[in-house]
């Protein structure tokens, strides 16, 4: 099983024998995560912040879980009411908390590929569990989030960042085999 989270969708796929069993995607990734990010530091601290400083918090001290030890970051922006800038020291704990329905979308559509693929499929994605790609997979203990979740082993894939390119230039690199997956694919 992949799952590739980016930066505006996160697509799950169980893949056998060279065919797409069981796929789905859905709008929540990376950017999901800075809008939401946002919206807290807004709702909770009266603060607006743009998206590059959502991005950079989720970047900087973003985890999918509480971490042992708390990352904080100065975070400046305006301050609602008044209009003037404010700086506010943000915690991990805060983002944690702020993705968490983000989070659960992901999830939630992890366990629907699982629930459209056949039993023994399932068996063995138990047994050798799944990988995770694309840029939302950087975010800290996001493997352990969801392997605590799903109960499966999870991996995050050498450099996520390039999975998607270099599976590409595979696929291409090697067309006739791939041909008949690409062409019955229906997303």
């Amino acid at each position: 099983m992949i799952v590739d989270m980016g930066g505006g969708t996160t697509e799950a796929a169980v893949i056998s024998l060279g065919g797409i069993i069981s796929c789905t995607s859905v709008r929540v990734a990376g950017n999901k995560f800075d809008a939401a990010i946002a919206s807290y530091i807004r709702r909770k601290y009266n603060l607006a912040v743009g998206e590059q400083t959502a991005e950079k918090i989720k970047i900087e001290i973003g985890a999918a879980l509480p971490l042992e030890k708390k990352l904080k970051m100065k975070v400046k922006g305006r301050e609602m009411t008044t209009g003037l800038p404010k700086t506010i020291s943000l915690s991990s704990d805060d983002v944690t908390e702020a993705i968490q329905n983000e989070l659960k979308a992901i999830i939630e559509a992890i366990k629907l590929v699982l629930y459209d693929t056949p039993p023994e499929l399932s068996a063995d994605v138990m047994e050798k569990g799944m990988v995770l790609a694309g840029g939302s997979a950087l975010l800290r203990n996001i493997d352990e989030f969801i392997s605590q979740i799903i109960g499966v082993p999870v991996f995050i894939a050498d450099e996520p960042l390039l999975s998607v390119a270099r599976g590409t230039g595979a696929a291409l690199d090697n067309l006739e085999a791939y041909k008949k997956s690409i062409l019955v694919l229906k997303w």
